[in-house]
């Protein structure tokens, strides 16, 4: 059977590292797993607890298409809270995961051969997403000077979109509000609508993140319960549009997803109420974060942008390695550490790139970088 063009996107090579690692620990081998970007700790205690009394409640069937009213009422709750921004509620589209909600910004905003912005490095879906819906997504080269974040310098003419993400997967670095201010004027000047991944807010180890929504109500903001919220598996996101555009977002909702999984709404409401438990995570990967600052020097890996946000360090490996890919296979055999190459993130330059999360618990973290430090400046 033929298939299309569209349908000939990159692999998502992390989920290769993730099963090679599955492979060696099935085969007997202690794996520490510093590659996927996935917090060690389950949905909060209260999220569970509600998911529990609603199965005994009665069925959990479809919802309006845009989500429970009361999830996106206590969505809008947390901007008020988080940023001071007084939000209608009625702007809160509840999606399938971060991932539904891409899919209904990019089909919502753009044509098919428009050419979209988008910092390199960056997450790699956001380039596949882009080509299968015929879209062009267009790399904007970021360096360690600028903090791997794009420069409003270099944001080129004749996009039709530009998307931002702070902080940044994989780097983890934040735009202040002086830089994401002037990359939002920069699409301005343009035309380009901006499409704002916020889904590591929350995780933060200074300055919080400034939403886009501080700035401007002309954008599209992505944000989600997988990271902050520790639910990945459960498959909720959500993202805020303009007032004006809520019924667009509404009618492609309801032919694509019909509606996000209800026992994960009924999740994701509880855990808008569970702060004490997120921020102990929180407290957790902060340690971690200054676990790998120390560490990884050690190890050889010297060169990257401390992170200001998320779980993640991306770390310049070009003067042990000129393929990421290679080492990454080496490091999970000889040290029983798995890494993601930074190929996934940057389609030019990742080769010579390798992304280490620190999502998971303390004594893990402090296992792989004792076994980096130990392994890598003999390889």
């Amino acid at each position: 059977m033929r298939v299309s063009r569209r349908s000939e996107v990159d692999p998502f090579i992390v989920m290769d590292v993730m099963e090679a690692a599955r492979a060696a620990e099935a085969a007997g081998r202690s794996v520490i797993h510093m590659e996927v970007g996935q917090p060690g700790t389950p949905a909060p205690a209260g999220a569970r607890a509600a998911v529990a009394a609603a199965l005994e409640a009665g069925p959990l069937g479809y919802t309006v298409a845009l989500g429970l009213p009361e999830l996106r009422a206590g969505i809008a709750r947390l901007y008020a809270r988080w940023y001071g921004v007084e939000l209608n509620p009625e702007r809160v589209i509840v999606t399938t995961g971060s991932s539904g909600a891409f899919l209904l910004a990019f089909s919502a905003l753009f044509d098919a051969g428009e050419k979209v912005g988008l910092g390199a490095p960056g997450y790699p879906s956001y380039r596949q997403i882009l080509r299968a819906l015929s879209l062009q997504p267009v790399e904007i080269e970021a360096r360690l000077a600028t903090r791997m974040q794009p420069a409003p310098e270099d944001v080129p003419e004749g996009l039709a979109g530009l998307i931002l993400a702070s902080p940044g997967n994989p780097t983890g670095t934040i735009l202040n509000r002086g830089a994401l201010s002037a990359l939002l004027e920069r699409a301005g000047e343009i035309g380009a609508s901006v499409v704002s991944d916020e889904i590591y807010h929350g995780l933060h180890y200074g300055d919080r993140a400034v939403s886009a929504l501080e700035l401007t109500d002309d954008v599209v903001v992505i944000n989600s319960f997988s990271k902050y919220f520790s639910m990945t598996g459960w498959r909720v996101g959500w993202m805020v549009v303009p007032e004006a555009d809520i019924r667009t977002y509404e009618r492609l909702a309801q032919n694509m997803f019909i509606c996000p999984p209800h026992v994960a709404q009924v999740a994701a409401l509880a855990a808008l109420d569970c702060e004490e438990e997120l921020e102990a995570n929180r407290a957790v990967y902060a340690r971690n974060r200054a676990a790998m600052l120390e560490g990884l020097p050690k190890a050889g890996f010297t060169r990257f942008a401390p992170p200001d946000g998320a779980f993640y360090v991306y770390a310049d490996v070009s003067e042990l390695t000129e393929n990421s890919l290679n080492f990454s296979r080496q490091l999970l055999e000889r040290a029983g550490v798995a890494a993601t190459p930074g190929l996934d993130f940057d389609s030019a330059r990742g080769a010579k790139w390798l992304r280490f999360s620190y999502a998971r618990g303390e004594a893990d973290i402090a296992e792989g970088l004792r076994r980096l430090i130990e392994v890598v400046p003999q390889m």
